[in-house]
């Protein structure tokens, strides 16, 4: 875990968020993540908190993981910052269209949420609900785009202005370097970058020479 670094040493900042402070200060970040429980009793998440809290630098709050119904990412990310652990929330496009993305994340920015890590989402047939609806009205590169235009120019998706600015999220996505093919994972981060992601996230990564 990172210390705190002073504003006014770093370059100028997209959300001013921990997580994008240490990074920007060129520390080595920890992350960690807090997976909502499948019903409402907060002191799961008290407990996670507890684990979390002064170790991590942001912790990641997973949306529905695997497909399987639990509290809000969005919800629990609030709760979170409220009780002192930065939140890096997902959002998967798995269960909203771009209505509901582009409201969602500005609710939470009111409440203080200022990472955000996109995803497609774990297919909803490996949950308890296989036959929802699988949305993907935009993939996890269209939403980083739709992302990064709402924070830099200040405008939805479909280019009406957002009277005030729009949500400074730092922004995230996704990369799994050891899928099949191989060869084809740097140029997904690569797109990803030309869509205007600031940081990305793997899964814990064991062999080296490879992810070189």
């Amino acid at each position: 875990m990172a210390t705190d670094t002073a504003a006014d040493t770093l370059p100028d900042l997209k959300s001013g968020s921990n997580l994008e402070k240490v990074l920007a200060a060129g520390h080595f970040a920890v992350t960690g993540e807090l997976g909502p429980p499948k019903h409402m009793d907060t002191s799961v998440v008290d407990r996670k908190i507890g684990l979390l809290k002064g170790v991590v630098d942001a912790a990641n709050v997973t949306d529905n993981q695997t497909g399987i119904v639990r509290l809000s990412s969005i919800a629990t990310g609030i709760y979170m910052a409220q009780h002192g652990l930065e939140p890096v929330i997902q959002m998967t496009c798995r269960d909203r269209n771009r209505l509901a993305m582009q409201s969602d994340l500005m609710g939470a920015y009111i409440h203080g949420i200022r990472n955000v890590l996109c995803l497609s989402g774990d297919h909803q047939s490996f949950g308890n609900h296989p036959g929802a609806k699988n949305v993907q009205d935009i993939d996890s590169m269209q939403l980083i785009r739709m992302l990064q235009e709402m924070r830099d120019k200040n405008q939805f998706q479909c280019g009406d202005e957002i009277k005030g600015g729009g949500p400074k999220l730092f922004i995230g996505g996704a990369g799994s370097p050891f899928s099949e093919p191989i060869s084809f994972r740097p140029l997904r981060i690569a797109k990803k970058m030309a869509a205007g992601v600031d940081f990305i996230q793997t899964q814990m990564i064991f062999d080296m020479d490879i992810f070189r």
